[in-house]
């Protein structure tokens, strides 16, 4: 028998994911910005755009069981962007430094992601993880361009 509930707090754990990454990325840009590196700016506003769209696809799973969506992050999230920004003006003040700090941030949502696939698939409908499937797979292409960018970087 399909579970055909889905727990809220599952779901709004995953939007405050996707909430830390786009937090994370507007902090890039703003140190992008800083930096001089304005080329690196369409990767990261498409990757808030993703996040923004995956928040969208989310949120009625979490309102069909009488819940309200998160607009909170999470305190690892926090702490990651203002690690973020310390690495960035310490390590390096370059290109390199700040994909690496993304690529950081990038891992953490896949792992996020993969560990509630892994551990509350029995607390989610088959509908929510093909959508989360279906949204890891789009986040990896991301995380890619970001590993390869990063690579390319001097």
């Amino acid at each position: 028998m399909e579970n055909n509930l889905n727990n809220p707090e599952i779901i709004n754990d995953l939007i405050k994911i996707n909430n830390d990454r786009i937090a994370g990325y507007k902090t890039a840009l703003d140190l992008a910005h800083g930096l001089g590196l304005d080329t690196l700016r369409h990767m990261f506003a498409n990757n808030i755009l993703q996040s923004e769209r995956f928040i969208d696809e989310l949120t009625p799973y979490v309102l069909r069981e009488g819940e309200q969506p998160t607009d909170e992050t999470m305190l690892s999230g926090k702490l990651f962007r203002m690690w973020m920004s310390i690495k960035v003006n310490i390590a390096g003040n370059d290109r390199k430094s700040l994909l690496e700090s993304c690529e950081k941030g990038e891992d953490a949502f896949k792992e996020t992601y993969k560990k509630t696939l892994e551990d509350d698939v029995n607390h989610l409908s088959t509908e929510v993880c093909n959508k989360l499937l279906d949204q890891l797979s789009q986040q990896s292409e991301a995380h890619n361009e970001i590993k390869i960018v990063r690579d390319n970087a001097s």
